[in-house]
């Protein structure tokens, strides 16, 4: 560990921390904002689009007719994924005249990029034409980050809003059934939560396509390809043939990172020179990664009328983040534990399955942001980390997507947290819990619970399953404790929705294929349902006025309790399972075993 990397490291948040506050307001400014930027030159597109969709922008939604149109909007773009893989050989833009996806595959990777995961059990040079890499896998990477966007967006209008249907309003000027209807308009009012179709469309033009081209741009300038070429046939100086792969990478390269997706072009994501080629790229990809996440925390502060609130959350994701890639850093750099017990030297740490080109902290900190903020881009292997290197990754995930997170799935992620951690906060002093002066009651609990209760049923109930399966245990590349870290970490991707892999698990199998895709698929929806009706009871709820029992949501003594309240929860979930597979490691590993 040395002082350039710790600088390395702390430069990076500053200039996250920079972004964070003209990040939140031109957000604000998009869904809240009377006024949206560049109205000239957006304006005319987002009429258009409303008016070719048949959307109503001022019509809004119920937590329920939200969460309906997408689901169906997912379904439907799921089916249209599958099909292009299924049928590429019949569409242009095929140079290596690539055949049809198989079936399973197809399924995978169409419930992995409709679900913001972007696992890829395939190599995309290899696998993917690009038509498919650009119209099926491409597209997702803009629409699912919007949608992410969306749900954050109306998670935060049912906690920030104030109900103005009953007392007082234009309702009470009015007299018999005008006023009755009136008092009905108001109150269904006061139950929406925007409009998806909105949101989806807003969240596209105005945040995620300008900026993916802007930064498509300055990644090719720093040499990442972009083009339509066909494959180039080389020789080596052994003189030896190799196909070197091209395509349109850049354009997609700058959207993965942006909207937390994590699928690369190729596969060795962005260790692939053609993907990640300098320093100065790979601090723009990790940028890129947290940037909108650390975002959508100030806005959430503009919309609760306190910004102390959207700091408090900032605060909690960055302590978090900063124990993770400390210990990252601290494992990476002091080398492999099986090669210490045999004496042998590591001055520059642990580099196996790292690019010299970034080295020990610009490893540890990418496989942090990624995993913290669930992109599933990596420009290391994760399966080459020393055992308690790689249990960071795993555990950041493991966490609940909520250490900046995906995009928009980080902020309503650690809202849930934050309604567990006030009502924790109300046992203590036997008072009803309240958020931003809205009462958590039954409902809101329970709904909470089946949302953090479904996160470990996914991982474990697939990991148990997958250890005792023979065809699963099949393509481990590796025995003992390791080997469950790679089945553990499988599952763990899949179902927080992360997309990173231990790279040392072969997938594309029929098991890992349809098993892995059903978790992405709950991770990803069946967990929204229960945070958008933790939105919905709340949209609607009187706020009450602070008091001296109040327990304050915007200062230092709840940032400690939320993340000793994410760390515990985790804890007592996941201990037992990382005990036996990274834990475990570490101290055979010191001994001199390896698996």
């Amino acid at each position: 560990m040395t002082i350039q990397g710790w600088i390395q490291i702390g430069v990076f948040f500053l200039v996250i921390l920079a972004l964070t506050r003209p990040l939140g307001v031109y957000l604000y400014r998009v869904f809240e904002g009377e006024q949206k930027p560049l109205p000239r030159l957006m304006g005319p597109l987002e009429r258009f689009l409303f008016r070719l969709c048949g959307v109503d922008a001022k019509k809004e939604q119920t937590w329920v007719e939200y969460t309906v149109s997408l689901l169906v909007f997912s379904a439907i773009g799921l089916l249209v994924t599958y099909a292009i893989q299924r049928l590429q050989h019949l569409f242009p833009l095929n140079p290596q005249k690539l055949g049809p996806v198989e079936p399973v595959l197809a399924w995978n990777t169409a419930s992995s990029f409709t679900t913001n995961t972007n696992w890829q059990a395939y190599a995309g040079e290899s696998t993917m034409s690009y038509f498919t890499q650009m119209a099926g896998l491409a597209w997702h990477n803009f629409v699912s980050a919007a949608a992410g966007i969306g749900v954050a967006l109306a998670v935060a209008r049912g906690l920030t809003r104030k109900a103005t249907g009953a007392g007082g309003g234009p309702a009470d000027s009015l007299r018999g059934g005008a006023a009755v209807r009136a008092l009905e308009d108001r109150t269904l009012e006061d139950r929406t939560l925007g409009s998806f179709w909105v949101d989806l469309i807003r969240g596209t033009i105005y945040v995620l396509l300008p900026l993916a081209l802007v930064f498509a741009l300055v990644l090719v300038s720093q040499g990442v390809i972009q083009n339509f070429a066909p494959y180039q046939e080389v020789t080596t100086l052994e003189g030896a043939k190799q196909v070197i792969a091209m395509g349109p990478v850049a354009s997609q390269e700058a959207i993965k990172e942006l909207g937390t997706n994590g699928g690369g072009f190729f596969n060795a994501n962005s260790a692939h020179p053609f993907e990640n080629p300098t320093p100065l790229s790979n601090f723009i990809e990790m940028l890129l990664i947290f940037a909108l996440g650390g975002g959508l925390t100030y806005t959430f502060g503009r919309m609760a009328r306190n910004q102390r609130q959207g700091w408090a959350l900032f605060a909690a994701m960055s302590l978090l983040f900063f124990i993770g890639v400390s210990t990252a850093y601290w494992a990476e750099s002091h080398g492999n534990p099986a090669l210490r017990g045999l004496g042998s030297s590591q001055p520059l740490g642990n580099l196996e399955g790292k690019e010299t080109r970034f080295g020990v902290v610009n490893s540890a900190l990418f496989a942090t942001v990624t995993t913290d903020a669930s992109c599933g881009a990596v420009n290391s292997m994760h399966d080459s980390f020393t055992p308690l290197g790689g249990l960071v990754p795993l555990v950041n995930v493991q966490l609940g997507e909520v250490i900046f997170g995906g995009v928009g799935a980080g902020l309503y992620g650690i809202l849930v947290f934050v309604v567990l951690t006030v009502f924790i906060a109300g046992l203590m002093v036997g008072r009803t819990p309240e958020y931003l002066g809205k009462k958590i009651e039954a409902k809101e609990m329970k709904l909470a619970m089946l949302y953090v209760l479904i996160f470990p049923l996914i991982i474990l109930g697939f990991s148990a399953w997958a250890a005792v399966k023979g065809s699963a245990l099949a393509s481990l590349n590796n025995a003992g404790p390791h080997g469950l870290s790679e089945i553990l970490y499988a599952y763990t991707s899949g179902g927080g929705n992360n997309g990173s892999a231990f790279a040392g698990l072969n997938a594309n199998t029929p098991w890992w294929n349809l098993s892995l895709g059903v978790s992405m698929l709950v991770g990803r929806f069946l967990m929204i349902v229960p945070i958008m009706g933790i939105a919905g009871s709340m949209v609607g709820k009187k706020t009450v006025a602070a008091g001296a029992g109040t327990f304050p949501t915007d200062g230092a003594l709840f940032v400690g309790l939320l993340v000793a309240v994410i760390v515990i929860v985790g804890a007592l979930t996941f201990f037992p399972a990382l005990s036996l597979g990274p834990v475990v490691e570490h101290f055979l590993a010191a001994q001199g075993q390896v698996f």
